[in-house]
């Protein structure tokens, strides 16, 4: 069991059940859109963050990245942390049919895939050692911002990365300083334009 002093934020009922498998944590569901107008969850989340902080974990559609920024818009920058699962092709197990945009939610990855999305959130096996961050600057300079072709370079270093592709410009780089260092984002930079 992995142990997380924040209380984890998922959409519904099966990623929790999916997540008390592996997690020693407060895990609250959001109801899917509910969240929207549930004014006591919302004001649970609220306290919770403000308390012990908050790990949002939702589905990497368009759905859960709705969820996501709704929350983010809920409870301030600080007292939340993200956490991503990738983009993989398929359909759980108890359902007929695959979502629609036909790829898995939380409920359907494996527990390396939840554990590798914890790390990279930074809430398991932090270092607590302080780096250079990856910076806005940075991006700009190596053509993922700004650039007539950076739409494109951002999603072939999220592709890289394994990370879902629909990350806005913040969230990626919240998530790349999160993941790797600068040494490492060097590296890649160079990889990809190689390729």
């Amino acid at each position: 069991m992995i142990k997380i002093n924040e209380a984890v934020i998922v959409e519904g009922k099966y990623d929790k059940i999916r997540l008390e498998s592996l997690l020693d944590a407060l895990i609250i569901t959001t109801e899917g859109f509910s969240i929207f107008s549930d004014r006591e969850k919302q004001e649970l989340i609220r306290k919770l963050a403000e308390r012990r902080g908050i790990l949002i974990l939702t589905d990497s559609d368009s759905a859960g990245f709705m969820i996501r920024n709704f929350l983010c818009g809920c409870v301030p920058k600080e007292q939340i942390k993200h956490a991503y699962i990738p983009e993989i092709v398929g359909k759980e197990k108890r359902k007929s049919a695959p979502s629609k945009e036909g790829t898995l939610g939380v409920e359907g990855m494996s527990g390396d895939v939840i554990e590798s999305a914890l790390k990279r959130a930074g809430v398991v096996c932090g270092s607590g050692e302080m780096t250079e961050p990856i910076t806005r600057s940075m991006l700009f300079e190596d053509g993922l911002t700004g650039g007539q072709d950076s739409s494109s370079k951002r999603k072939a270093l999220l592709g890289y990365l394994g990370l879902p592709h629909r990350l806005s410009t913040s969230a990626m780089l919240d998530v790349l300083n999160s993941l790797i260092t600068r040494e490492e984002y060097r590296k890649i930079i160079e990889n990809l334009s190689e390729s």
